[in-house]
């Protein structure tokens, strides 16, 4: 693709910085084959949407390869180019119900879904890292096979919360929200480092040393005040990215 045709593609930037986290999920090996979507909204209701095309791995997703989406439009599924049909009925459903989530993304990342597959799927305060998502966790009990459309309405509801932007989506994986690529990538990142830090202490058999709910709830205001992090951590993740000569900003 050449030079002009790209600067006539819209919404490049954002185009670029969702290809940049689909390259580094599979980096941090939270990729699943050729499953799970990620969706960031493109028009002032957050109806229309950018997404990765129908089953093609995170590792080639370039930012020209993304495809638009519009969740009001019923016909979406018969059309050249359509979704698969789970990334329509969650992703769909939750632009279209949930409209402060402009950015979404759903990953059965490893230790993610080792915590939604435990009876206790709630993620105690025991490091900073788990403190962040103090009271700021949905958990989707209901479980009902593949995430058709009945599956993304369902998690709408849980996330109406603006200030819940993780949920735990029980039997299944995890569906982060934000409203940008950078904010919603940074959250993705620590709540996967904080389900690991857990089970892996779970694994230990040991006694968890959980903190008090001031401090944790101290910590994770702190943290959603703390300026830039997740600006510049996506930052200097497509840094890297262009230091290898990687193709996704193409």
């Amino acid at each position: 693709m050449t030079a002009h045709n790209i600067a006539n593609i819209d919404h490049w930037q954002e185009r670029v910085d969702l290809a940049a986290a689909f390259r580094w999920t599979v980096r941090l090996n939270m990729h699943e084959a050729v499953a799970n979507h990620f969706s960031l909204s493109i028009n002032d209701d957050g109806t229309k949407f950018l997404m990765n095309p129908n089953q093609m791995h995170f590792a080639r997703i370039k930012a020209s390869d993304l495809i638009i989406v519009d969740a009001n439009d019923p016909e979406t599924l018969n059309k050249p180019g359509a979704p698969d049909p789970t990334a329509w009925g969650l992703h769909g459903g939750l632009h279209r119900l949930c409209p402060h989530a402009r950015c979404a993304m759903h990953v059965h990342s490893p230790y993610a879904t080792v915590l939604a597959s435990l009876k206790d799927k709630r993620l105690p305060p025991i490091d900073q890292n788990a403190a962040t998502f103090y009271n700021r966790i949905a958990i989707d009990d209901n479980y009902g096979g593949l995430a058709f459309e009945e599956e993304g309405a369902r998690c709408a509801q849980l996330l109406s919360d603006p200030k819940v932007k993780t949920l735990i989506m029980g039997n299944h994986g995890v569906m982060i929200i934000g409203a940008t690529v950078a904010e919603t990538f940074n959250r993705l990142f620590y709540f996967e480092r904080a389900a690991q830090t857990y089970i892996m202490a779970l694994q230990t058999g040991r006694e968890l040393a959980i903190l008090p709910d001031d401090v944790a709830e101290k910590t994770a205001q702190e943290i959603e005040d703390y300026p830039e992090q997740d600006i510049r951590h996506l930052a200097e993740l497509k840094a890297i990215l262009d230091e290898e000569g990687s193709n996704y900003a193409t």
